[in-house]
């Protein structure tokens, strides 16, 4: 599995609210599967995120189904993230596992999420 630990847990921008979409990572065939989290501000909307992402993966040999989406609010200086909304094209994200995989990677965050749109 060395592919699949070259793939980062997270990648979102390191400051700002942007949309993010939680993306599971499958081995043709069942096997080995994975969630990551993608977010950016360069995205205006949430399948321009997928868009990216599906290709970069496919090249390592993954299926990619996008399990839907939201915005993170990113306060690095107050190490805080906040996890809400939702993707109108993809659902809403679930948003817990969101912050599970988050947790992994900001190991000294105060991370939230919420239903809230705003």
């Amino acid at each position: 599995g060395s592919a699949m630990a070259a793939v980062r847990d997270v990648e979102i921008d390191p400051e700002g609210t942007f949309k993010y979409i939680l993306v599971r990572l499958q081995r043709p065939g069942g096997g080995e599967q994975r969630d990551i989290v993608r977010g950016t501000k360069a995205a205006e909307f949430h399948n321009h995120i997928f868009e990216k992402v599906n290709p970069e993966m496919e090249k390592l040999g993954y299926a990619c189904k996008c399990l839907g989406g939201g915005k993170i609010e990113h306060n690095s200086k107050n190490k805080k993230i906040r996890v809400f909304g939702l993707s109108t094209g993809y659902g809403k994200a679930d948003h817990s596992v969101t912050v599970e995989i988050l947790k992994k990677e900001y190991t000294d965050y105060e991370i939230t999420w919420s239903d809230d749109k705003k």
